[in-house]
């Protein structure tokens, strides 16, 4: 089945065929979780959000408009569910009653000379375009992706990927460099 386009694999689920449904997931599913993943979520929330846009997907997919752009639906739903994860996270202080006692964390001098870097990696990650921030956190947390892959899912032409990607990482450059100087 890989030889279909995913508005034939959307038309095919709806009409029930569990082949279609398969490749949806197979295809898909390295993109779902690089999104759930790439929102800094613990791994079983990360998981939860993978689980939620399954589901989403299963009860949305006949009103889905535009079948030819499912990996945009999936990547905005997955990013949808991880915020609601972490807004529900952080309303929870979790406690292992049973668990050894947490470790103890780092003084603040240590903390603050850890966090900074990545502070400016973030920082300049979220100043990103969509499109940059889509391909580049593909390639980081799905690596085992093909270009053809990642094209694919991101619903762009296969022979741009890397001249776009050189680009990307070119802005995150310089984007982080101006933190460094500010």
């Amino acid at each position: 089945m890989r030889e279909l386009t995913n508005a034939h694999l959307v038309a095919r689920a709806r009409l029930g065929d569990d082949g279609a449904w398969r490749e949806i997931v197979r295809r898909h599913l390295p993109l779902i979780w690089s999104v759930a993943r790439s929102a800094r979520l613990r791994e079983a929330d990360a998981a939860d959000v993978c689980q939620w846009t399954w589901l989403a997907l299963a009860e949305q997919l006949h009103r889905i408009r535009e079948p030819a752009r499912l990996s945009g639906w999936l990547i905005t739903t997955a990013r949808n569910e991880a915020s609601r994860v972490r807004r529900v996270r952080g309303r929870e202080l979790p406690v292992d009653l049973w668990g050894p006692p947490e470790p103890s964390l780092p003084g603040p001098e240590e903390g603050v000379l850890a966090d900074d870097g990545a502070v400016r990696l973030w920082r300049a990650f979220e100043g990103l375009s969509d499109q940059c921030r889509d391909i580049l956190r593909m390639m980081a947390y799905a690596p085992e992706l093909t270009y053809r892959d990642v094209a694919r899912a991101l619903d762009m032409p296969v022979n741009s990927l890397g001249s776009t990607r050189s680009r990307c990482l070119a802005v995150l450059r310089r984007r982080i460099g101006a933190e460094v100087r500010v």
